[in-house]
C-alpha cells in the first residue's frame, strides 16, 4: 500500500509516491492500492484539475482510505471536498485541508505501514 501526493509543484512529502497531473495520479490510483491521498486543485494552465481526480474516483469506486484536500484554491478544494462527501463513500476520512505534522511524521517515518 502507498501514499499519493498529487501536486504539480509543490514537493512531495518523504513516504509518499508523487503524481504530477491528474492523468498519471488516475494512473497510479488504478494500478495500487492507495492508503492516503493527497490532492491538488490547480495542476497547470490547461490541464485537467483535481476534480477529474476526483471523478475519477468516484466513477470506479476505488477510495484510498484517507483523502487530504490540500489546495490553496479555495473554491478549488471546496468544491472536490463536497464531491467527495456526497458520494459518501463507507470507512473513507475526507479531510477539508493539508495533512497535519503527525501524519507527515508518520508516513515520513513508516509508522502507518507505508514507508
Amino acid at each position: 500500500m502507498i501514499n499519493l501526493y498529487l501536486d504539480d509543484v509543490r514537493p512531495c512529502p518523504r513516504g509518499f509516491v508523487v503524481a504530477r497531473s491528474a492523468e498519471e495520479c488516475l494512473l497510479i490510483l488504478s494500478a495500487s492500492e492507495v492508503d492516503i491521498l493527497s490532492l491538488d486543485y490547480e495542476l497547470g494552465y490547461g490541464e485537467p484539475n483535481g476534480m477529474a481526480v476526483v471523478q475519477g474516483i468516484i466513477v470506479s469506486g476505488k477510495y484510498p482510505r484517507q483523502i487530504f484536500v490540500h489546495s490553496s484554491s479555495l473554491l478549488g478544494r471546496a468544491q472536490m471536498v463536497k464531491e467527495l462527501r456526497a458520494a459518501n463513500p463507507s470507512g473513507v476520512a475526507i479531510h477539508d485541508g493539508p495533512m497535519p505534522a503527525a501524519v507527515l511524521e508518520a508516513s515520513a517515518t513508516g509508522e502507518n505501514g507505508n514507508a
